[in-house]
């Protein structure tokens, strides 16, 4: 769930520029290691931290994004409120945080933990592999989305009758029904059970 171009970098605090790092870690989540963040996309794939942001509004609809034309992997295609790899040595509810307001220039209120889940998604378009321990977290999007354009091609806000709809005309990210799937109850304790997620 790359965030940020393959090629992009981020400046030192001496202002020379260095690739992106990923954490690298065992099944256990523990972290074993780094990797470039191409690198650790090319298949088979190395199992690398990573998180997703489920965000709902005071109605209960999921704050849904379509990535980016521009994203190297995944373009164009529908996914959860945000979703992305910590540096290494960033804690993944920081790292949620900032790239949320990075993406969709919000903060989320009341976000919480909502477990863990690994999985190796492949990518046929594009070969590269999803190999994630991924950190999921829920919250409420208390503020209207203002995209950034070389992240977020569109957002919409939907019930989950609504995403029922729109997940059957497709397309959405390999990943979506993973991580979906396992932030549910977290989804539900938060939402409530009118909600119907």
């Amino acid at each position: 769930m790359p965030t940020t171009p393959a090629t992009a970098t981020h400046s030192s605090s001496n202002g020379s520029a260095e690739a992106i790092m990923l954490e690298l870690v065992d099944e256990s989540g523990t972290t074993i290691g780094t990797a470039e963040k191409l690198a650790a996309h090319q298949a088979p794939g190395r199992l690398h931290r990573a998180f997703s942001v489920f965000l709902f509004d005071e109605r209960g609809r999921l704050l849904l994004q379509r990535r980016a034309l521009g994203k190297y992997h995944s373009p164009g295609v529908w996914s959860n409120t945000c979703c992305g790899h910590p540096y290494p040595g960033e804690a993944p509810f920081a790292a949620a945080a900032r790239r949320t307001h990075e993406e969709l220039g919000i903060s989320p209120s009341l976000m919480a933990a909502a477990g863990t889940v690994r999985y190796n998604h492949p990518d046929p378009a594009s070969g590269l592999v999803e190999q994630e321990f991924n950190h999921l977290y829920v919250g409420l999007a208390q503020d209207v989305p203002r995209p950034d354009p070389e992240e977020v091609g569109e957002t919409v806000f939907v019930t989950a009758a609504e995403l029922t709809e729109r997940h059957a005309e497709g397309p959405f990210s390999a990943w979506f029904m993973t991580v979906l799937d396992a932030a549910r109850p977290a989804i539900r304790e938060l939402t409530g059970p009118s909600a119907g997620w």
